[in-house]
């Protein structure tokens, strides 16, 4: 009875206070991404059309070299071949028509744009066709977590971060998705974009050209931490490769399990938000382990808290205290088997009633188990 009401405050105080905790049905349908407003639809279409751009089919730039023949000019059958080379401005200059521009032309729109220069002004009928030579390319250095680092050759529309990591092989399964620009010739003007954020890929996509020299640096993704603490067998920061999802169930496991002294049932979920506040989350495990609530993957930097309850509390001091038999509770302060052999000295009962009092209230070891799990 002394215990009872010792123990009530306690359970009216946990009573009275209020659950800082969400529930994890709420906790889910947070995490659910938002309708997409009309505004941000916008945003995604010009978006789109960036990339487009960015990512269009290779044209002409200065430092080409292309063969331009042109069939019509001195009669209908006969081809010349002349071989130009782009200049800094774009153009390529022709006989009779001087300069053509044709920077960032594809060969059909060169074509085109040749054939309009000598019909009909010049001749009545022509057929103009183009081809490449040599490319010039930008040499850059890529280095990090790409497929393999090294120098990479760029055409003159691909200069920018994202042909850069693409030459590179592409990012590693250990990249973090952040790229640094390292200009040699902009000292102190570093700039780092995440490539995984559509605005923020944006922004490395309308960056000046890179230029000759110029260093890409993919930064490495750091192992995710989830921290497990509290009731667990193994309370300590569990590390797992990038990349690697792990949900609530299989942290615990790695955490060597819930305590089964205890039986702890349920947990806190404590994750730093992008506004910089913690949001806790009530995790019921026996729901979770039968799969009434969700088994969500935990993100790097979640705490996973199995607390003290009153119910864990209570056993735990049973456990401790209070050793059970037929019965009669028989209260001891060391282990259980210690108190019985004592006793039995004590007694002098050994030899006369057939071995220790261990021997005869516990022929099979439950207090050597029980002190088992209790240290």
């Amino acid at each position: 009875m002394t215990f009872f009401f010792r123990l009530s405050p306690l359970c009216l105080l946990v009573a009275g206070c209020a659950d800082p905790r969400i529930s994890l049905d709420d906790f889910v349908a947070m995490q659910q991404a938002p309708t997409q407003s009309d505004e941000d639809s916008q945003e995604a279409a010009a978006s789109v059309e960036v990339f487009d751009s960015a990512l269009a089919d290779f044209g002409f730039g200065p430092g080409d070299v292309l063969d331009v023949s042109l069939t019509g000019l001195e009669d209908a059958t006969t081809s010349n071949v002349y071989r130009c080379r782009v200049d800094d401005a774009g153009a390529i200059d022709l006989p009779l028509v001087g300069s053509v521009r044709v920077m960032d032309l594809r060969e059909s729109q060169a074509e085109d744009v040749i054939k309009r220069g000598y019909v009909p002004n010049i001749v009545r009928q022509l057929t103009a066709n183009v081809t490449v030579i040599e490319h010039k390319r930008t040499e850059v250095l890529v280095t990090g977590a790409v497929g393999v680092p090294g120098m990479v050759s760029l055409r003159h529309n691909e200069r920018n971060l994202l042909f850069a990591v693409l030459a590179a092989d592409g990012v590693s399964s250990g990249a973090s998705g952040k790229v640094t620009l390292h200009r040699v010739r902009r000292p102190g003007q570093d700039v780092t974009y995440d490539l995984g954020d559509p605005q923020q890929l944006e922004g490395a996509l309308a960056e000046d050209p890179l230029e000759k020299g110029d260093i890409v640096m993919v930064a490495a993704a750091q192992p995710n931490t989830i921290f497990v603490g509290g009731l667990v067998n193994r309370p300590s920061p569990q590390l797992y490769p990038p990349g690697v999802e792990m949900n609530v169930l299989q942290v615990l496991a790695s955490a060597g399990g819930l305590r089964e002294d205890v039986y702890p049932v349920e947990g806190t979920l404590i994750r730093r938000m992008p506004n910089g506040s913690d949001m806790r989350v009530k995790l019921d495990f026996p729901r979770i382990k039968r799969g009434e609530d969700a088994n969500i993957v935990l993100a790097a930097g979640d705490i996973l808290w199995v607390p003290e309850t009153v119910g864990t509390k209570v056993l735990d001091f049973f456990n401790r205290n209070l050793f059970i038999r037929g019965g009669a509770t028989i209260t001891y302060n060391a282990t259980g088997t210690e108190f019985l052999n004592s006793n039995s000295r004590s007694q002098s009962l050994q030899g006369r009633q057939g071995g220790t009092l261990e021997d005869q209230f516990d022929p099979f070891s439950f207090l050597n188990q029980a002190s088992a799990i209790n240290h």
